[in-house]
């Protein structure tokens, strides 16, 4: 089973297919939990400090560590497995094929672009955050606005996204993302035997509006949390207010 998993292709794109399915659920689990901040800062801010630095959480993490690391490394492979097979027709001056998305195309740009996104993340929050729980504090120190509580998300949300630059950013993190997952999604259930004739218009138009569900619930927050920002500046004190009285007892 092991040589099937890293030796055939099929069994590369097998295991691309599996960690691939576990990401999007990931990924649809964390849009729903940040769509909570549009309706209750203090509702989402009570999700953060449940996903902190508990023993459930950090397995958690360490197995989405895991799941993310060998879906890049096996794209990787299955890219490098490609790019020799083409041998010398690589060279070749060729017509665009039809059928074939660009994303499809493009699955390893979009993919680092996705992981350089990731890190952008894990700097401006999860090191803020159950990092900061994980080395035994309890806040960092957060630019001009001092001491921000590890748990208070939506303190970092409204500072990390009132720089129109970090929404630029992001905002082409959630569209590159789009493009990975309208070719990611369908395909790994093809790569599964699961996509036939019949399923295959069904699949590609499912994967579709999961994509554009995820784009549109991510921006959304981060756009909020923009124009909240600028049309009232205040709000980010507000924020971090929301859980300055039990920092207090910390200290």
């Amino acid at each position: 089973m092991g040589c099937f998993l890293t030796n055939s292709s099929v069994g590369k794109k097998v295991v691309m297919s599996l960690t691939g399915f576990a990401l999007v659920f990931f990924i649809l689990f964390h849009m729903s939990m940040n769509l909570t901040m549009l309706f209750s800062p203090e509702g989402y801010n009570m999700i953060c400090e449940f996903l902190g630095a508990n023993w459930y959480a950090l397995v958690a993490t360490v197995g989405l560590a895991a799941l993310v690391v060998i879906h890049f490394v096996y794209a990787f492979i299955l890219n490098l497995d490609n790019y020799r097979a083409r041998g010398k027709q690589r060279y070749a001056v060729t017509v665009k094929e039809k059928g074939v998305s660009w994303a499809s195309k493009n699955m390893l740009v979009l993919g680092i672009i996705v992981v350089l996104g990731l890190g952008l993340h894990l700097v401006h929050f999860w090191s803020k955050m159950q990092l900061v729980e994980i080395m035994g504090h309890h806040a960092s120190v957060v630019g001009e606005y001092g001491n921000v509580a590890a748990t208070n998300g939506a303190a970092l949300m409204a500072i990390t996204f009132s720089n129109w630059i970090n929404v630029a950013l992001y905002l082409v993190w959630f569209v590159a993302l789009w493009f990975h997952l309208t070719h990611g999604v369908w395909s790994m259930f093809q790569s599964v035997g699961a996509a036939n004739d019949k399923w295959y218009p069904r699949l590609k138009f499912a994967s579709n509006v999961v994509s554009t569900l995820i784009l549109l619930g991510f921006a959304a927050v981060a756009i909020y949390c923009f124009v909240q920002t600028q049309t009232n500046p205040e709000i980010i004190n507000e924020y971090i207010a929301l859980e300055q009285k039990e920092l207090l007892l910390f200290v």
